[in-house]
């Protein structure tokens, strides 16, 4: 089914071959693209946040010197808008973004109205382009874009003319073959991919390049419901080869002048190949609690769920509605316990789905349509009942993302399978089926694309920025606090040791309700932890007391989510640096450096416990000098602690505290 080859490989005619001598990267499709865009510095086409980050990014921007949005910036409200804590702080919020879109010239999406990456799809993407976006699923590789999933100041240094800085990353070839039979959908492909890749890091931090004979068969829904999944491996970002299928897509969107066919060229030279034969897919189930547990369907087989959920940018899409609503035709979700909620990717794919009869195919068969909404990915929407596994076509099954409090007693599962086999589960009243055990018509796959909501709601602001706007601010809009340079020696007190194998940003910052409070950066901060370590919060503020701080051991943290308030949050409670073996995500490093935390990484074995000190002496010439290492005390043990590659702008934030620091600092030089 899917064959890794950890060598390098050469693109030839179509297919693999052994390199030759004249083989090189340069013929890659990421790498045209990339020089296109300025090579190591890259301006990307347009950038995109939804509501859990674009205050912070925009509150940051404002601090550094913005006065307007330079390229397309799209917010979208998809992340907080049925989560009712707080009262009016997730309205406010709204209603802040749409006055900062006014301001500075930006485009606003309003809630319900599309999930962040289907909204990107339809109106942003197009062939050779590059879009960034404060959400790690920013992927839009299947139309031809290059999409990068980071930390909000990557966003914030787009916005104020700084490039993104990308030294030449790997590049893996996926060769896919065959076609894939009825009943298995693009969730089986992805997570299979994640099953063969992750656990080896062999694809982190390179980018996808789909291609082969396999891709012509595919449907632009199925692919993108593969590529949206890249995230989970750990790649930097995807690419792939576009087609005929990809014009007509564009073309039905209106927008057939950003198509143009891409490929890989003879002698394209790739660092290694994931083969996967799509004829050998079968239905696949990512167990609790990652995309990369994935089994066969049919070992789950006669189990149980509670729940069905078929939402966001992965599962909202239309072919996978139109599938499920197939599978569902003249069947019963049953008066049981199990229940079915579908959530359509955007409201041109809810009428799309009308108008094919399959909203009335679903309504009828017991299943619930909810609107555009990114909730059941992390934990803001369909929460399980207590000891309930659910089953998503989603992108995460991270512990507690469905929404579960442990510090409650509350304890929920997620098993993240394909919409096909939901459904079939659907129609078996809950219990586990293989879509591929289910006789059903394939239906037709129809695309009537209509733009009418977004012609008629979303506000186009780029190039007409209206500076005299007032922003419009809710109570629990707070500014950063003030935070300080690096010093000359450093000395940081751990408060939190993980040991476990991965610490996700999920329980660095938990996801779900608290995410209502992101755009007060110390009540947010007071969660930090708070499902992993819930002494962390106070430990962190008795040494604030002390004007003393704090750091973080875990073996490899940052997997998961782009949000930079996974760091920040540390940060503002006086996060001074990370230990780790290794940092799990590119994202996550880069979002300590932008707040200012060192992110040191040490292979020997911690044995220490919370409490001990951590020394830096001299740590502040040590960055000026360019030093890659640092020497560090625990006690009377020294320690040789590596802080990674560091380009010259990440040393001078580092120095300066954090990126509002940093570009607080030029200004005051250039006044």
């Amino acid at each position: 089914m899917i064959t890794v080859t950890d060598k390098k490989v050469m693109w030839h005619d179509g297919a693999p071959a052994e390199p030759t001598p004249e083989a090189s990267k340069a013929a890659t499709m990421t790498a045209k693209v990339i020089a296109a865009h300025g090579g190591e510095k890259i301006r990307f086409d347009a950038l995109i946040s939804h509501d859990i980050t674009y205050v912070g990014v925009i509150q940051t921007a404002m601090a550094s010197g913005l006065r307007q949005f330079p390229v397309p910036y799209v917010l979208t409200n998809c992340h907080n808008s049925l989560c009712a804590v707080g009262g009016t702080i997730n309205a406010d919020d709204h209603v802040f973004g749409l006055s900062a879109a006014r301001r500075f010239g930006g485009e606003y999406v309003p809630a319900n109205l599309a999930v962040i990456h289907q909204y990107a799809r339809e109106v942003l993407a197009g062939c050779g382009k590059m879009i960034l976006g404060s959400d790690s699923h920013t992927r839009y590789g299947a139309l031809g874009t290059m999409g990068f999933g980071e930390g909000g100041p990557e966003i914030v240094k787009q916005l104020l003319g700084d490039p993104y800085e990308l030294p030449d990353p790997r590049v893996i070839l996926v060769y896919l073959t065959g076609s894939p039979r009825q009943g298995v959908g693009p969730h089986d492909a992805a997570l299979a991919l994640c099953g063969a890749v992750f656990a080896s890091g062999f694809v982190k931090n390179a980018v996808l390049e789909f291609a082969g004979p396999g891709v012509d068969g595919l449907s632009m829904d199925w692919r993108i419901g593969v590529d949206v999944m890249t995230t989970e491996t750990a790649c930097l970002s995807s690419l792939w080869q576009t087609d005929e299928k990809t014009g007509a897509w564009l073309a039905q969107r209106g927008r057939l002048s950003d198509y143009k066919r891409m490929e890989p060229e003879n002698g394209a030279l790739y660092d290694g190949m994931v083969e996967i034969d799509l004829s050998k897919l079968v239905p696949m189930a990512a167990l609790p609690f990652h995309p990369s547990k994935a089994v066969p369907v049919s070992e789950l087989a006669g189990k149980s769920a509670g729940q069905g959920v078929i939402a966001g940018c992965a599962g909202g899409t239309l072919q996978n509605i139109l599938e499920a609503a197939a599978i569902l035709r003249g069947r019963s979700c049953g008066s049981g316990y199990f229940e079915l909620s579908v959530y359509p990717a955007s409201m041109p794919v809810n009428l799309a789905a009308m108008k094919a009869g399959a909203v009335q195919t679903l309504l009828e068969s017991g299943a619930v349509l909810k609107p555009c909404f990114c909730g059941p990915c992390f934990g803001a929407g369909d929460v399980p009942a207590n000891d309930t596994v659910s089953l998503r076509h989603s992108t995460r099954n991270f512990p507690n993302r469905e929404g579960s409090k442990p510090s409650d007693g509350q304890s929920a599962e997620v098993i993240l399978m394909d919409a096909r086999s939901i459904a079939a589960t659907a129609a078996n009243g809950g219990v586990i089926t293989p879509a591929t055990e289910i006789d059903y018509d394939m239906p037709v796959m129809r695309d009537d694309y209509d733009p009418a909501p977004y012609e008629k709601r979303v506000y186009h602001g780029f190039g007409k920025p209206l500076a005299d706007e007032p922003l419009r601010y809710g109570p629990n809009i707070q500014p950063w606090p003030e935070i300080p340079a690096l010093p000359d020696d450093l000395e940081v007190t751990f408060t939190a040791v993980i040991h476990d194998p991965v610490t996700t940003t999920d329980e660095l910052i938990p996801s779900g309700e608290t995410s209502s409070y992101r755009s007060n950066p110390m009540k947010l901060a007071e969660f930090a932890l708070s499902r992993r370590v819930p002494e962390y919060v106070g430990r962190c503020k008795a040494l604030m007391a002390e004007g003393k701080a704090s750091a973080i051991y875990a073996v490899k943290p940052g997997d998961g989510s782009a949000r930079e308030q996974a760091a920040s949050c540390q940060r503002v409670l006086g996060g001074g640096a990370n230990l780790a073996v290794e940092y799990a995500t590119k994202r996550y490093r880069s979002n300590l450096i932008n707040w200012g935390i060192l992110p040191l990484t040490w292979d020997g074995e911690f044995t220490w416990e919370p409490g001990q000190t951590l020394r830096l002496p001299g740590i502040r010439k040590a960055i000026e000098s360019g030093a890659e290492e640092v020497t560090g005390f625990i006690g009377d043990t020294e320690l040789k602690l590596s802080l990674g590659s560091l380009s010259d702008k990440e040393r001078e934030i580092l120095l300066a505290g954090c990126l509002i620091n940093w570009y607080r600092q030029i200004a005051e030089k250039n006044a």
